[in-house]
């Protein structure tokens, strides 16, 4: 019997893709991100387990919220879960649900592809773009998000890309363009979004006893991000218009 660890449920998510959302948040991580809003999620042992059906059932009582959202399975890391997540949004297909996967884009790439075969809408962090950045802040591979990148365009997966700006660490004009300059390149890419970094995780972190890295750092301005959200899409303009006359 398959089973999978979830950490927990948002029955009426309203920013994890298009419309009123329920949201499945698996449990387990291999990223240790410096901004993490959710360390309670990395341990992989962790959570409560349930098969895909019960899941669905759950789901199946929120339908009539549902009607113009769906449901978005995210976490932690899904892929680290992957035959689970494929086998849930399965049977939500099977019921004329919307599904999106919320990931990082890390992970076995064919047990994506048998993900990404039963999904709607990829929505996925890019979260740096070099390898070593990935590296020191993440503890991942930028090239593997890259690849992952890549395999939602070669299925035709509508793509969201989000990029979380922290002051001091991603908050450049000249790292927001080449934020842009990489997701422009994707032909399946719908939406490019400045997420602003905040510390509202910071009792998780105390709770866990866990020294949380950015703990001095401000959280990002209002202004500020519109500035750069408006940098980014004329980047944006750029790439895509680049793309198109090739």
């Amino acid at each position: 019997m398959m089973q999978g660890r979830i950490h927990s449920f948002q029955s009426m998510g309203a920013v994890d893709g298009p419309g009123v959302r329920f949201v499945v948040f698996m449990q387990g991580c291999p990223l240790r991100c410096v901004y993490c809003h959710n360390p309670d999620t990395w341990a992989p042992q962790g959570g409560t387990l349930y098969t895909p059906e019960e899941v669905c059932d759950k789901i199946l009582r929120y339908r009539p919220y549902l009607r113009n959202g769906g449901v978005t399975v995210s976490g932690g890391e899904p892929l680290l879960q992957a035959p689970f997540v494929a086998a849930l949004f399965r049977l939500l297909r099977g019921q004329g649900i919307h599904t999106a996967l919320d990931t990082s884009g890390v992970g076995n790439l064919e047990q994506a592809r048998e993900v990404l075969a039963e999904t709607s809408l990829v929505l996925c962090d890019l979260k740096f773009a070099s390898e070593e950045e990935y590296r020191v802040h993440c503890g991942a591979s930028f090239e593997q998000v890259m690849r992952f990148f890549k395999l939602t365009q070669a299925m035709k997966i509508p793509l969201w890309v989000r990029h979380v700006v922290v002051p001091g660490l991603t908050d450049r004009p000249e790292q927001v363009r080449r934020i842009a300059q990489l997701a422009g390149w994707f032909g399946n890419l719908e939406r490019l979004e400045l997420l602003p970094f905040h510390k509202l995780c910071m009792e998780k972190y105390e709770r866990m006893g866990i020294p949380f890295p950015l703990a001095d750092t401000p959280e990002m301005g209002e202004e500020e991000l519109q500035r750069l959200q408006c940098i980014c899409q004329e980047e944006l303009g750029k790439t895509r218009e680049h793309r198109g006359g090739e």
